[in-house]
C-alpha cells in the first residue's frame, strides 16, 4: 500500500508541476498573430518587373529596389517573414501566380476588370494614367497626332486597353511591344520609334532621372488608372493578413514616410477596412 500510495504522489506532483510550467507566458514574436496555416510559410515571395522605376527596378549595384518594394519589405519584417523579390516575365504574371511560383504580384500593376477576375486584386493603394511620351523635338504635340507614326508599349501591360480608345488607334504606322519600359525609353531617345504608350508614375520618374532633356509628356492622358497588388484567388487568408497589415502602415504613418522617400510627397490611397 504504501509504495502504491508513493506512486500515485508521484503522480499527482509532475501532473502538477506540467501544468504549473504550462501557465507561465511565452515569448512572442510578429508571427503569433498569423493563423497556424500560415506561419509555417517563412517567405513572402513577390513576383516583379524589375525595370519599373520608380515600383521595382535595379539600382546601380544590382540590387532590386523601389517603392514597392520597400513597403513589401515593411509588410514581411511585421509578418516575421523573408521577403524574396522574384523578377518573372511580366507578360505572364497570371500563370506564375496560379502556378504557385509567386505568392504576390507587386510592382505598379494596374487594376483592371479582367485583372480583378482572375486574381485576387488589393484595393487601390496609388493613383495612375496612361500617358505618351515622345522625343523633346517631336512634331507630336496631341494624341490625335500618332496618325502615321511608330508607337509602342510594354507587353502585358494596361497601355494595351488605353490605346484602344484612342483617336489614332489603328491608323498608326506601326504598333510595336517591348519586354519592358527601359527599352522601350531607350529606343525612343535613339529615334527608333516615336512615341510610347506608358504608366505616368514610371515616366515621371524616369524623365526626372534619365530623361537628359530628351523626352517630354504629352498634356493629353488616355486613362485614369489605380495600382493594387494581387494573390492568387482562393489564397483569401494570406490576402487578408498582407492587406490588414499594409492599412496598418497607412494609419501608423509608415506609408506615408516611404512615399516620401520616393515621390516627395504622400500618394498613398490605401482603404482595406
Amino acid at each position: 500500500m504504501k509504495n502504491l500510495f508513493t506512486k500515485a504522489l508521484t503522480m499527482i506532483m509532475t501532473v502538477a508541476m506540467i501544468a504549473g510550467c504550462s501557465a507561465h507566458p511565452t515569448s512572442s514574436t510578429p508571427n503569433d498573430t498569423v493563423p497556424d496555416n500560415i506561419k509555417v510559410k517563412k517567405q513572402l515571395i513577390m513576383g516583379l518587373d524589375d525595370k519599373f522605376p520608380p515600383m521595382g527596378f535595379r539600382d546601380e549595384d544590382n540590387n532590386i529596389v523601389g517603392f514597392d518594394l520597400d513597403i513589401a519589405n515593411e509588410v514581411a519584417k511585421r509578418l516575421d517573414m523573408e521577403l524574396v523579390p522574384t523578377p518573372i516575365d511580366w507578360s505572364s504574371k497570371e500563370l506564375e501566380l496560379d502556378g504557385g511560383k509567386v505568392d504576390i504580384l507587386w510592382n505598379g500593376m494596374t487594376i483592371t476588370p479582367a485583372r480583378s477576375e482572375a486574381m485576387l486584386m488589393s484595393p487601390a493603394y496609388i493613383k495612375n494614367a496612361q500617358i505618351i511620351v515622345v522625343g523633346t523635338d517631336s512634331d507630336i504635340q496631341t494624341v490625335a497626332d500618332l496618325e502615321g507614326k511608330t508607337v509602342a508599349m510594354q507587353e502585358g501591360s494596361s497601355a494595351a486597353a488605353a490605346y484602344e480608345k484612342c483617336v489614332a488607334n489603328g491608323k498608326e504606322k506601326e504598333m510595336l511591344t517591348a519586354p519592358d519600359n527601359i527599352t522601350l525609353f531607350e529606343d525612343l531617345k535613339i529615334g527608333r520609334i516615336d512615341a510610347v504608350i506608358i504608366d505616368k508614375v514610371v515616366a515621371e520618374y524616369y524623365l526626372t532621372e534619365n530623361g537628359e532633356g530628351k523626352l517630354r509628356i504629352l498634356d493629353e492622358q488616355l486613362a485614369d488608372e489605380e495600382y493594387g497588388f494581387a494573390f492568387k484567388k482562393d489564397n483569401t487568408e494570406f490576402a487578408d493578413l498582407v492587406m490588414t497589415t499594409v492599412q496598418e502602415m497607412v494609419t501608423d504613418g509608415t506609408a506615408a514616410e516611404i512615399s516620401q522617400k520616393w515621390f516627395g510627397e504622400d500618394v498613398i490611397v490605401f482603404d482595406y477596412q
